[in-house]
């Protein structure tokens, strides 16, 4: 059995989860709800706030769709109790950010402003009383579209390994290299 696929997922209290006409796994917690359409040889099945994922053989498919599925229902879970968060720090001078009305107004030294609509199911927050730089929380149910619009955002302006300017995770460490050095 596949390592991931064989552990059962925890069902948090307050957590529902339902499976409906052509295996459409539902999941509603309190921060949401969340559902998924399950490949029809893939068995999922609740024991005792458990879900338990299944697979008919043990063939290369249906190994690869018994662990793919069962962390994609984990993610369910998680995302719908505890939710996801990105952070991005924003550095440079002159670089900002500006969240309003619904929009993500960003200046990172172009000659224009970068205008970005986060997706439906996206909270974005701008925190810039803490530190000298403009840090962006990118927040929601879903990993796979939060982790997206964190990177869509720091795409706009990748950090350089010079001076360190741009948009990166909060976490993240760039690599730096020297500049020029005067010969003599």
């Amino acid at each position: 059995m596949s390592r991931i696929g064989k552990q059962p997922v925890p069902l948090a209290e307050g957590v529902d989860f339902s499976i409906g006409a052509d295996n459409v796994v539902t999941i509603k917690g309190a921060k949401g709800s969340s559902s998924l359409r399950i490949h029809s040889d893939i068995k999922v099945e609740t024991a005792e706030n458990e879900i338990i994922v299944t697979r008919p053989t043990d063939s290369k498919e249906h190994k690869s769709l018994h662990g793919l599925y069962r962390s994609l229902i984990y993610n369910m879970v998680e995302g719908v109790t505890n939710g996801y968060i990105k952070q991005l720090e924003i550095i440079g001078v002159g670089y900002r950010a500006n969240f309003t009305n619904g929009v993500l107004e960003l200046n990172l030294g172009f000659s224009h402003p970068i205008y970005f609509v986060p997706p439906e199911g996206i909270d974005i927050e701008i925190d810039t009383k803490s530190r000298k730089n403009a840090i962006i929380k990118i927040s929601g149910i879903n990993k796979e579209l939060v982790g997206q619009v964190a990177a869509k955002i720091r795409s706009l302006r990748k950090p350089e390994p010079y001076k360190g300017k741009g948009v990166r995770y909060l976490d993240e460490k760039i690599r730096r290299k020297a500049g020029k050095s005067a010969a003599k």
